[in-house]
């Protein structure tokens, strides 16, 4: 019988997550039944919102199940089918990660074209989810206006590395940053269109954040959270807004995270917090794929990609991209 390695939690982390949390295991696939399709998975997904779902808390989605393969997204082809819409050879896309071969129904997995140039690992980044979350916290969520000043935190990780040139794309006036060491801030400027960008390891943010916002912040694409967030509320100008996307900052925290003490800002300068989910404008998604498939075919929209190789190394990776170790997306390549 084929057999899928796959990847378990097997114990719910405390703080940082340590590899003993999981377990890889080899599972047996029976036969394809009726409309069903085996995928021999190219790339798996790892994202900062797969540390919520290790815990067993009330969430926007379920928590991962103890003693049962993970789920992520993942791209690969189609390598068996008894489905007319998916033949052999068809590239898809699904949440069927943490393994190297996925089967299902074929109503869970969404056929996606080739992109001439491009490693199929695009449809999970720039192509994929992250693109579509910037995209929808920028327009559907801040409302990003042309000639906004923009703030990113996070912003040389697989979502802050899109929103800057989406932001750009529709006009924002300023683009500035926030990231984690001289060679990210460096690649923001000079790749990524970012009028400024900042180490916030260099000095507090609430410090170094006005020097490249003399004019204020209009719009602030958070990915970080904690002080990040109070550096924004400090520079927002009146009718900010916040699209709050992530808060990697307390994701492995052990004690109760302190608050921006800031927060009557919010109604002196009459902002607006909005946090978001990117499922939830999916309204958006064939709007976003016209428009970013245009603009990537152009040249006006560019990637980078962290690759970890081998489905065994999938957790290294995950705890990898938690310690900001990525530049860009992390996959994890089969």
């Amino acid at each position: 019988m084929p057999t899928s390695t796959q990847v378990q939690l097997v114990s719910r982390p405390t703080g940082w997550p340590t590899p003993e949390n999981f377990r890889t295991v080899q599972v047996e696939l029976p036969d394809l039944g009726e409309g069903e399709v085996r995928v021999q998975n190219e790339f798996v997904s790892v994202d900062p919102y797969m540390r919520g779902r290790m815990n067993d808390a009330k969430s926007y989605v379920p928590p991962y199940a103890l003693g049962e393969t993970m789920t992520g997204g993942a791209v690969g082809r189609v390598v068996a089918t008894t489905s007319e819409d998916l033949p052999e050879g068809t590239l898809v896309v699904h949440n069927l990660g943490w393994r190297d071969v996925a089967q299902g129904p074929a109503a869970e997995f969404r056929a996606v074209p080739e992109v001439p140039g491009a490693p199929n690992s695009v449809h999970l980044g720039i192509l994929g989810m992250t693109g579509l979350t910037a995209y929808a916290g920028l327009v559907d969520v801040a409302h990003l206006q042309e000639g906004d000043t923009v703030f990113v935190s996070g912003a040389a990780g697989a979502v802050g590395t899109a929103v800057g040139q989406i932001a750009r794309l529709l006009g924002a006036g300023r683009v500035v940053g926030s990231a984690g060491s001289a060679e990210k801030v460096e690649l923001l400027t000079s790749k990524y269109g970012y009028d400024a960008a900042v180490n916030y390891k260099d000095a507090p943010i609430r410090e170094q954040l006005p020097t490249v916002v003399p004019d204020g912040v209009d719009v602030f694409f958070d990915n970080v959270g904690g002080d990040h967030l109070a550096a924004a509320i400090d520079t927002f100008n009146p009718h900010g807004r916040a699209a709050l996307c992530g808060a990697i900052s307390a994701y492995n925290s052990t004690e109760r995270p302190a608050g921006p003490e800031n927060m009557f800002q919010l109604v002196a300068k009459k902002l607006t917090l909005r946090g978001f989910i990117v499922g939830d404008h999916a309204h958006l998604a064939g709007e976003f794929r016209e428009r970013m498939t245009g603009w990537f075919a152009e040249g006006k929209v560019v990637f980078d990609e962290t690759v970890v190789d081998g489905i065994e190394n999938s957790v290294e990776a995950f705890l990898s991209m938690m310690r900001g170790a990525n530049t860009g997306k992390m996959v994890v390549r089969l």
